[in-house]
């Protein structure tokens, strides 16, 4: 272990000014800058973000000498999530020093706020190696880790991420992406946000998207909702920047195979261990080929052994292993194993130890010691050595501009089907929208929108379901008897594709009335308390 003053716990002063004014005042340009631990030289990262997003524009760095502002060789461009970051070596220390960051928005000068820092020379006993900066202080002297999504930013508070690095955590991962529309969105909203933070901090950082799969049955079918996730992903990835050298793999959350839900959220269908396989293994397989870094599988071992068929290609991805209620930190405890018997699935070994690189083992760390608001993080440990950690990262990968998530690429919608007969009975749609290289979207949502001259009041209740990408199955209920006509909307809140249309007219007869049943009065029930985290480590 390094000693203690290699840590950096850096006495990094920040002093945040008024910003000065801004000639484009619809554009705000962000700036935050930290010291960032390193192993073979002191570095400083400024980071921050462009709002609106205006990808690709310049933001150049200047600094404060003798009172006036100078430009410096440090630029850099905005991704598609509207980030942007430098990393610069440190060379002047204790002096506090000033920048800020200037981006030229329609012709006109856009300046974020001043941001001061005063940097800490590294003790002299600091060493180059990267593996050994790597500390080994999580339990069972492995390395710490975190994961965290939308539930550690409530009410939109910001993580502590320098805080997350002084007690011990290394690497992170950040849901970035979600096969549902509201999920993703919200998903690329804090990956933006915490990304450049972590990385700041001197943590490493991973993304990964949390999948729900088709409800098809046919290999084709399951093939082209994987592969369309996929490009979800390397989309998201490219907005993001690509894989940089302290990014880790991007991992595939596969936890859930219900493909079929009841309108109060039961399961009503879920997909084969044969599915659940093919749609895994293509989607892993091209996530690999588009970015050349192999991806991680997460997953619990129940799941692993009852949901998916065992395979030599899975092998070859690493495991993320959820596990609660075991200890890390005693000698001889490992995750994935029974107490009578043995889990099968790909990731078995001989002896019915279950072969994972990384172990989430409990949802109910203690927040607030890492920096995180709220009351409970996932917290993991890393199974390698610092060496084998630093392997995993390897791999650098730039977006080319065809790796880029496309700006409102037309798309085209096709009615497959259409039902509308009387009004007890629900009337149906069910709808096919593709790409122009008709492939299917990768993301948005349909909905039914009347024409002014037959719009119903009050208006009906529409329920969407995705069969697959690109395939949603459309129900109304509510509508009186009448003549309707309107059009079905295809829409994409992210502006990947571009909205489209079908007309559609329909007429329902009236259909008996509903007899009403009288409603009984329910006896208040006493929900029983449940403590989530009983049995789990609270590191």
């Amino acid at each position: 272990m390094r000693i203690k003053s290699f840590i950096i716990t850096c006495a990094i002063v920040f002093s945040v000014f008024v910003s000065p004014t801004s000639s484009a005042a619809t554009s705000e340009l962000s700036m935050t800058v930290k010291q960032t631990p390193n192993a073979v030289e002191p570095r400083v990262t400024l980071y921050g973000t462009l709002k609106p997003i205006k990808s690709g524009a310049t933001v150049s760095i200047e600094i404060e000498k003798n009172g006036a502002w100078n430009p410096t060789k440090l630029s850099t461009q905005v991704t598609r999530a509207g980030t942007w970051k430098v990393v610069k070596p440190a060379t002047v220390f204790e002096s506090k020093v000033r920048y800020r960051a200037v981006a030229l928005i329609n012709k006109k000068t856009v300046l974020s706020p001043m941001r001061s820092i005063a940097l800490e020379k590294l003790d002299e006993s600091a060493v180059s190696d990267p593996a050994l900066f790597i500390d080994l202080v999580g339990p069972g002297g492995r390395i710490h880790g975190a994961d965290v999504s939308r539930w550690q930013h409530p009410n939109d508070a910001k993580i502590d991420f320098v805080k997350m690095y002084e007690n011990g955590l290394r690497f992170v991962f950040i849901k970035a992406s979600d096969t549902t529309e509201k999920g993703d969105a919200l998903a690329l909203k804090y990956a933006a946000m915490d990304h450049h933070a972590a990385q700041a901090a001197g943590i490493y950082t991973g993304f990964y998207h949390y999948a729900y799969l088709p409800d098809v049955t046919d290999e084709e079918d399951i093939k082209r909702d994987a592969l369309a996730q996929a490009q979800k992903v390397v989309w998201r990835l490219a907005s993001l920047g690509g894989y940089g050298e302290k990014d880790l793999p991007y991992a595939l959350d596969l936890e859930n195979k219900c493909v079929r839900y009841s309108s109060n959220g039961t399961c009503l269908k879920n997909a084969t261990r044969t599915a659940v396989t093919l749609w895994a293994t293509t989607f892993l397989a091209s996530l690999k080929e588009k970015t050349g870094k192999t991806p991680i599988l997460y997953s619990y071992a129940n799941f692993l052994e009852g949901s998916m068929i065992r395979t030599k290609e899975l092998t070859q991805y690493p495991l993320w292993l959820a596990h609660y209620g075991i200890d890390p930190a005693k000698p001889g405890n490992k995750p994935g194993v029974k107490e009578g018997g043995c889990f099968v699935h790909s990731w078995t070994s001989k002896n019915c130890d279950s072969q994972w690189t990384l172990w989430q083992y409990s949802s109910c760390g203690i927040a607030p010691k890492y920096g995180v608001p709220g009351n409970r993080l996932d917290l993991n440990v890393f199974g390698g050595t610092q060496k084998s950690f630093l392997e995993l990262i390897k791999g650098i990968w730039t977006p080319a501009l065809d790796d880029l998530m496309p700006k409102q690429e037309p798309s085209t919608m096709l009615l497959t089907s259409q039902s509308a007969t009387t009004t007890d009975k629900a009337v149906t749609f069910k709808v096919n929208v593709t790409r122009p290289t008709s492939l299917p979207v990768v993301t948005g949502s349909v909905k039914l929108v009347f024409d002014a001259v037959s719009k119903p009041t009050p208006l009906p209740s529409q329920r969407l379901v995705r069969e697959t990408s690109g395939v949603w199955s459309l129900t109304v209920r509510g509508l009186p008897a009448g003549n309707f006509s309107g059009k079905l909307l295809y829409e994409d809140v992210s502006g990947t594709h571009a909205d489209a249309t079908v007309p559609v007219n329909f007429v329902l007869a009236q259909g008996p009335e509903p007899t009403p049943s009288p409603t009984p009065t329910p006896s208040p029930t006493k929900k029983p308390v449940t403590d989530s985290c009983k049995g789990q480590i609270r590191n």
